[in-house]
């Protein structure tokens, strides 16, 4: 727990150190009162005292209590301005430790419980620290200041107070570690909630088309009933500390006056005034022992639930990467790919996705990947811009191993389109200068090439404000061939020395499709083109066909040799063509 509050800036533990100095005069001033109140009944019981004096003692007891106020206020101020600080770092170290994550890492943790570690976990943490800044350094200061100014006071009623708080202590072990197994839980159903919730949101038209509401219902209304049940199990619990905590402070205020009275009743006269003034004074001392405590309860509430957020941000943000940065920003060569006996084993796996791929992308050529589905083409690309690393064997970009570059410089000699159209709220000249290749800004005529290119200036240009025309998040105001061709504006807009096309063109019609490659053709032809399609249409003129059977190379070759020499090849061209549209 202790561990992430290393993450506090210099500026934080400056605001720190002076919220423990107005702790300190909060203390002072809460426990000075008691003094006052004794003078003032001293004052009241001996016969012939001034008003004045008693007046005076009055007006220093209530300048103790503004004092207190003030202090108090300013503590909270502190506190909240050292939670939002923490929390603006916390969130900003998780985005950026997300970021550096290669997709192992996102599958590991998954979206939905990355999503709540940045908002809610990072949300209790600063709860701890808006509570705990003025109860976990407050409380043991009032407590071991009330107990030595009660010390040697009298011992029935010390004795008294030390059992009340010992009934007290037993109440909160008893709750915490009731509750602690569930708030350790709580957070994992939070995931699942959010999970679901998000499943269902970006599924929508799928559990619509198939009237599926009622079974999507039944899958929330699961997740959230354990939340809820935990949540009601954890509240009723602690719900029963605090009039547990009111009846321990009114029956040892109980016990201290009706002892008192016994004393008082017993004493002699002259006694009794000064008996009298100290069951006041000790009563108030003993109650401030007591909020010390209930100071503590409160954290010990808070705490538990902070720790597992704790535990959970700091999983992240210790988990070290597998893609690590290399020095190198450029290679020996230009617009070349070459796969040297490369075999890749997704994490905790049994067995390779690919088993020795090899070939090679010389610049200029358009390289194309076909076959079954789950043949690991999408896993063949993904390994360029080292989104995986390979397992076994070499990937070399411009003739430079890829792990030897810096991502950043690898990556801005990519164009990539992947296999579904992302596209971000904002514009179409927004999304389609998307990133930056090196430049600060992208000019508006290489938008509108990237756009005509891409087959995209026909929609483009018909939309109310151009290209500035709004996309909603995700492209959900857009078809799915309109999102593929924004996509490859995209990468066409960043004039990359390679571009990959992960099944790009799969919601384009045949014309589109045949047009646009002649335009990338056109345009882009310094390019080196890296294209996994189902369609045999697609890749047809392609310098060179590489045919992927169960993760391993079952052909590779130009169209008509794949034609003449390999089965597998020959099966799919069959199953989409005819015997006279190949030829």
């Amino acid at each position: 727990m202790l561990k992430i509050f290393k993450n506090l800036k210099k500026e934080d533990w400056g605001y720190l150190g002076i919220g423990i100095i107005f702790i300190v005069l909060q203390v002072w001033l809460d426990l000075k009162m008691p003094d006052y109140m004794s003078e003032i009944t001293l004052l009241v019981k001996t016969p012939g005292s001034e008003m004045a004096d008693i007046l005076t003692a009055g007006g220093k007891m209530l300048l103790c209590a503004l004092g207190s106020l003030v202090s108090a206020m300013v503590v909270s101020v502190i506190a909240a301005r050292i939670a939002s600080n923490f929390g603006a770092t916390m969130r900003g170290k998780l985005f950026s430790k997300v970021q550096s994550f290669s997709m192992a890492e996102i599958g590991k943790f998954s979206t939905a419980s990355l999503i709540t570690r940045s908002t809610n976990d990072v949300t209790q943490v600063q709860m701890l620290i808006v509570f705990g800044l003025q109860a976990i350094i407050k409380a043991p200061i009032m407590a071991v200041w009330a107990i030595v100014k009660i010390a040697g006071k009298n011992t029935t009623w010390t004795l008294t107070t030390g059992a009340a708080v010992a009934v007290l202590l037993v109440v909160v072990i008893i709750c915490v570690s009731l509750v602690m197994p569930r708030f350790k839980k709580i957070q994992e159903y939070t995931d699942d909630v959010n999970r679901v919730t998000r499943e269902n949101l970006s599924g929508l038209k799928v559990v619509r088309a198939y009237n599926a509401e009622k079974y999507q219902e039944k899958k929330f209304d699961v997740s959230n009933q354990i939340l809820s049940s935990t949540h009601l199990f954890t509240g009723r619990v602690m719900a029963f500390l605090m009039p547990s905590i009111q009846l321990v402070m009114s029956g040892l205020t109980l016990a201290i006056y009706w002892l008192g009275a016994a004393m008082i009743d017993a004493a002699e006269l002259t006694e009794k005034i000064t008996l009298f003034s100290d069951m006041v004074v000790f009563s108030q001392y003993a109650m401030q022992v007591v909020m010390a405590f209930m100071l503590l309860v409160m954290i010990f509430i808070i705490l538990p639930r902070a720790s597992v957020s704790a535990k959970r941000i700091l999983e992240v943000l210790d988990t070290e990467p597998t893609i690590i940065d290399g020095k190198e920003t450029e290679g020996t060569e230009t617009g070349t790919i070459e796969f040297r006996n490369v075999s890749f084993r997704y994490p905790d796996a049994e067995e390779d996705v690919l088993k020795n791929i090899s070939f090679t992308a010389k610049k200029g050529e358009t390289v194309a990947f076909i076959g079954a589905t789950g043949c690991g083409k999408s896993t063949v690309i993904n390994m360029i811009p080292r989104f995986y690393d390979a397992t076994e064997g070499e990937v070399l970009v411009n003739g430079r191993n890829v792990k030897e570059y810096e991502q950043k410089a690898l990556r801005n000699k990519i164009g990539y389109v992947s296999q579904k159209a992302i596209l971000f709220s904002g514009t179409v000249q927004s999304n389609v200068a998307y990133g930056d290749n090196g430049k600060a800004d992208k000019l508006d005529s290489d938008v509108v090439d990237a756009v005509y290119t891409a087959q995209a200036s026909e929609f483009v240009e018909k939309m109310p404000d151009g290209y500035n025309g709004y996309i909603a998040q995700n492209g959900s105001n857009l078809s799915g061939g309109q999102k593929q061709r924004l996509s490859i504006a995209r990468a066409v807009c960043r004039h990359p020395e390679i571009m990959i096309f992960d099944d790009s063109f799969s919601a384009l019609d045949y014309k589109t499709d045949r047009k646009l490659r002649e335009a990338l053709h056109k345009e882009c032809k310094d390019a080196t083109k890296i294209i996994v399609a189902q369609r045999i249409g697609t890749i047809r003129d392609a310098d060179r066909i590489v045919v992927l059977e169960d993760g391993e190379i079952a052909g590779m070759g130009t169209h008509d040799e794949l034609m003449k020499n390999c089965q597998v090849y020959q099966q799919i061209a069959y199953s989409q063509l005819s015997k006279e549209e190949l030829a």
